[in-house]
Order: structure tokens, then sequence, then C-alpha cells
């Protein structure tokens, strides 16, 4: 019996044709974790039928599967799940600096279409390997997802600026200590240069207000959303890695309604689902 929620009341926040989660992880039986890794999800793995039926209940039409860190940089399991969902699906991996041409190659041919950095506990790849992977990135023609304690994030701004590729904010910037005007300033700041995204997932991860609302969150997804409402792309978080019983686990049809209800407008929810990732992760227009 599968302890996470799969399915219930939709949520009343309808989703366009064609509407991307750019946020989950996915697994298959048989691809052991890495050693000195976070280990896999508990039992029982969260699937690729786990998750078409969580489309079904959300009214998702397509998805990104991101490397889950319990597997490093072997991006196996990630090459297995992409064949498993087909044309819906792209991936984003975890490579390095040494990843070579072919291997890179390899990647592409599977469906993955970007590189994870996790600069936080658990993570295989971290900032301090951002210019090599940038690189790797840059050369594939990949975006990448940035993910790290926004708290720094003043600081480390003119390092991101330097980024050449399509890349994204990960997780609302996961800003640990608090967000304040000058972190709100930075990131408005990297989303005009043109290529960086901001995505909304896992805000239940850094917020100190916690649920049902998240206010501190919600103020800056909101100021966020008014600024750069094409800048945006949204994603579950499915299965939740965090949650380890089902008291812990959010209710997906409500934590959508919340997170999408930070966007001011239907044309910046459409932008969120469907025109960003669209052109962020290299899926084709709708006809």
């Amino acid at each position: 019996m599968n302890w996470r929620r799969l399915d219930g009341t939709p949520p009343r926040t309808r989703l366009p044709r064609g509407a991307v989660d750019t946020q989950m992880h996915m697994y298959l039986p048989g691809f052991a974790a890495a050693a000195g890794g976070p280990g896999l999800p508990p039992d029982p793995l969260p699937r690729p039928d786990d998750y078409r039926r969580v489309m079904r209940w959300l009214g998702i039409d397509r998805v990104v599967i991101t490397q889950g860190n319990a597997h490093g940089t072997d991006n196996a399991s990630l090459l297995a799940c992409l064949s498993e969902m087909g044309d819906v699906a792209r991936g984003v991996a975890v490579i390095t600096r040494d990843t070579t041409e072919a291997e890179i190659a390899r990647l592409s041919e599977g469906g993955c279409v970007g590189a994870r950095i996790m600069d936080l506990p658990g993570g295989a790849v971290g900032l301090e390997a951002l210019e090599g992977v940038e690189a790797r990135a840059h050369d594939a023609g990949w975006m990448m997802a940035v993910q790290f304690d926004g708290s720094a994030l003043p600081d480390l701004e003119p390092r991101l600026a330097k980024l050449r590729p399509n890349w994204l904010i990960d997780h609302h910037a996961k800003i640990f200590a608090g967000a304040t005007p000058a972190h709100v300033d930075a990131i408005k700041r990297l989303l005009d240069r043109g290529n960086v995204w901001f995505k909304f997932a896992g805000c239940y991860e850094s917020s100190r207000d916690g649920e049902p609302d998240y206010p501190d969150i919600a103020a800056v997804a909101r100021e966020i959303g008014r600024h750069a409402p094409e800048r945006i792309v949204w994603g579950t978080n499915w299965p939740h890695n965090a949650a380890k019983t089902v008291a812990d686990y959010p209710d997906d049809a409500a934590l959508l309604d919340t997170t999408l209800g930070w966007l001011p407008n239907d044309a910046a929810r459409h932008a969120a689902l469907v025109t960003s990732p669209q052109a962020l992760y290299g899926f084709p227009a709708l006809e």
C-alpha cells in the first residue's frame, strides 16, 4: 500500500492544456543509492505509474524529472525513468566539469536538457563546481537548475550574473534566513538579464512561517510574479522526499492552489505552466 497521496479532490485551479511540472523526482527498482548520499526515499519507491496518477489528479500533461540526490552523479535511474515516461518528459541530470562530451550526448539522447547544482546537504554537486558545470552545460546547449541557501544571494549575485546558459533560481531561492529587500532586488536584477528564471516549488522547505499559507514565501513570490511573470516556472516537488510519514505529506492539490494563487492573473499562470517551461526545457509548442 502506498502511503503517499496519489489522488483525491481535484485542485480548484484548472491547469491549461500542456501544463508542465518542472520539479519532481522519480525512481525505479534496481538502482542502488550512491555511497555516502542521503539514500533512497522510503518504500514503496515513488515510481512512474504513481506519478501518472498524480498527473491525472492535478491536470499535468508534461514533466521535468530531476536527478535525485540519492543517485549522486550516476544518471542511470533518471534515464530509465525518462524512457518509461516517453515524450512527455525531459530530464535534469547531475554532471561535473569532467563529464565527457560522449556522456553528455548520451544523456541528451535520453531526454536530458539540463544540469543540476545542489549546494545543500545531500547534494552531489555544489557551488564549488558551478563554473565547470556551466561550461559543460553551455557547450551542450543545456539549461541549469541552481539550488543553494539564498541567504547569501546578494553576495553571490555577481558570480551568478556571469552564467551564460539559460538557468533558474531553484525552490523560491531558499532564503533560509528570511528575505530582505536586498534579496528581492538581487532576484529581480538576475531575472532582468533575460536568461534567468525563478521556480515556484517546495515552498515548505524554506518557509519560516509555515503552512497552510507560507506568508513569508508568498510575499516574495507575489512580488517576483508582478515583476517578471514571464520568468517563472512551477513544480510540484513530488514525491516530497523530506516527508517520511503520511502526517508529514502535503496535499498536492491544496499546495498547487496556494502557490499558483501567488501569480497575478491567468495569463501569468499560463506562462508559468506552459510557455515558459516550453522555452526553458525545449518542449514543443502546442499546436
